[in-house]
């Protein structure tokens, strides 16, 4: 018979876990997010940083107020929280960490970023999403651009489909069933930006950044 090991049990599991299990949502999976990126590089001999930037709108209405929350755990993973004015300028501030290195005067060897808005931010930010698409990612940066969809105008005046927009940017995009695959997806996405030097969009839903779960936080995983 196998015997259920016993371990205390923290609310800050589900940033500082290594190992197992941790339950938290999906909008903290997305806080956590870059900082097993940054773990995961350094593991690879890269010295990187994060740089976080967007303008809330529900389903991620909360995910700026999570981060202000953690700012001194984040900054440990050299990673920077600075909310955009607009989506506009958020999204022109992720264009500029792509180009850090082109001096060859960084300070890190790449920084990646994660962009966040709602439906309707998606919308009015086309131009700069598909200019700094086209300019491409960083060797060792790549953006994540997380699309706040709202299907049925729960918590819009409109409902909102972003696939469309990204496709026509040529951005491809990931669209994640759970917490776990948020949590997943997020680090593949990273991936798949500085492989192919385009930005990766990761569809939010209500169904999946307000969920709850117990995941798999094993950053051994995800090599």
């Amino acid at each position: 018979m196998s015997v259920m090991e016993k371990r205390s049990v923290s609310l800050d599991d589900k940033y500082t876990l290594r190992k197992g299990h941790a339950f938290m949502t999906g909008i903290q999976s997305l806080v956590r997010l870059p900082m097993v990126q940054r773990e995961l590089d350094l593991k690879a001999g890269l010295n990187t940083a994060g740089y976080i930037s967007g303008y809330r709108g529900s389903p991620l209405g909360g995910y700026d107020q999570q981060l202000e929350q953690n700012t001194k755990l984040l900054d440990e993973f050299h990673v920077k929280f600075q909310p955009g004015v607009n989506e506009d300028l958020a999204a022109t501030a992720l264009w500029g960490t792509q180009q850090s290195g082109l001096g060859g005067e960084g300070k890190y060897d790449g920084v990646f970023g994660i962009w966040y808005g709602k439906g309707p931010g998606v919308d009015r930010s086309g131009d700069v999403l598909r200019h700094a698409n086209y300019a491409g990612t960083s060797k060792f940066g790549g953006v994540l651009a997380l699309m706040g969809d709202d299907h049925t105008a729960e918590s819009s005046t409109v409902c909102n489909q972003s696939e469309f927009a990204m496709v026509d940017a040529l951005i491809p995009v990931l669209n994640p069933s759970g917490v776990q695959e948020v949590f997943d997806f997020g680090i593949y996405g990273w991936a798949l930006s500085r492989f192919s030097g385009c930005w990766v969009g990761l569809k939010c839903l209500h169904d999946t950044v307000e969920a709850t779960a117990s995941i798999d936080v094993d950053v051994e995983r995800l090599k």
